[in-house]
């Protein structure tokens, strides 16, 4: 047995020991811990908003979906007793799929839990972080609760954060009826907060540069086109806004660029269509992508180290962009 709690209650200048469990008083793990859990996901992590409950994967429902503060998402695994080694595993494949969903995937998921967008959420929940400066879902953390935990699965997730700086977690729980009648839950955690909070800010950010790339011409039309013909919303934006609307004139502005996402579809918000534009922004200055720079010029907006202004298609690959769109267009 690892990491447990027990408590004790002061009568009559006594300790009377308190001996309780949920599912010896009726409650039950997706009826009742899920949902306190929920009201207040403090107790999970200070700098987690939740989107999203019973989330289904392709290896079957997260408990908890949530997102921090530096926009990694966190999933949760729920327990109403022991936390088993499997459990670990079992977020593990969870989290492996989540790794593959898209901003928008993520703002379907939290608009359904919510009833509203993800744009609306996160700024509430954290009013100093901008989400265009923060990498959505760019890595995962995993957070385990439970009432008690096996001691190889504590020595696992100490050894998988210490050596390694996994982003993995558990929270033990221990929940106490009084004599009173009262209930409480108290928690304490494998890892300290501060330690995984800093972890996450620290380590699994996409590395960005401004750097171009130098690709031969065959070389680059083979890069633009598999990237181009992705079924990824933001690559398929790129495709089908952002490079036909800088074809049509030398520079293109932020806000002239927000217009043309929403002539593109009207059912965008232009007062939320920034956010969209911070992915394709994202996505031009990740270190891998240089090719896309190579193609696509771009300023900085003064102040606004992470905000991009000013783009276009550079002169010499305007005929290769064109070329390039219309086999993807044949295809």
């Amino acid at each position: 047995m690892g990491t447990e709690i027990r408590t004790w209650q002061i009568i009559d200048g006594k300790l009377a020991g308190i001996d309780t469990a949920l599912r010896n008083e009726g409650r039950t793990e997706p009826y009742d811990l899920e949902p306190w859990l929920a009201s207040n996901p403090e107790i999970i992590g200070t700098d987690i908003v939740l989107i999203g409950r019973q989330v289904m994967t392709r290896s079957g429902p997260i408990d908890l979906l949530g997102i921090d503060k530096s926009g990694n998402t966190v999933i949760v695994e729920i327990k109403r007793a022991e936390l088993p080694r499997e459990s670990l595993a079992q977020a593990i494949d969870y989290a492996s799929d989540v790794a593959e969903w898209t901003a928008e995937k993520l703002s379907e998921v939290c608009s359904e839990y919510t009833k509203k967008t993800l744009l609306e959420v996160f700024p509430e929940a954290f009013p100093d972080v901008d989400l265009e400066a923060a990498n959505l879902n760019s890595t995962q953390r995993i957070i385990l609760v439970g009432f008690s935990i096996e001691a190889s699965l504590e020595r696992m997730i100490e050894w998988l954060s210490d050596s390694f700086g996994v982003n993995v977690n558990a929270v033990v729980l221990s929940y106490v009826k009084t004599k009173g009648g009262e209930e409480l839950l108290t928690k304490t955690s494998i890892i300290s907060e501060e330690i995984e909070q800093e972890r996450s800010r620290k380590k699994f950010k996409w590395q960005m540069s401004d750097a171009r790339g130098e690709h031969d011409v065959q070389g680059l039309k083979q890069l633009l086109l598999e990237y181009l013909s992705r079924d990824n919303v933001t690559n398929q934006r790129m495709r089908d806004i952002l490079l036909p609307a800088l074809l049509k004139t030398k520079v293109l502005s932020r806000d002239q660029l927000k217009k043309a996402f929403v002539d593109f579809d009207p059912r965008h918000d232009e007062s939320k269509v920034g956010y969209y534009l911070s992915l394709v922004s994202s996505q031009l200055g990740m270190k891998k992508n240089d090719f896309l720079r190579q193609v696509v010029d771009y300023t900085r907006r003064p102040g606004q180290d992470w905000e991009k202004d000013n783009f276009a298609i550079r002169p010499e690959w305007r005929d290769l962009v064109i070329e390039v769109l219309e086999e993807l267009k044949e295809k």
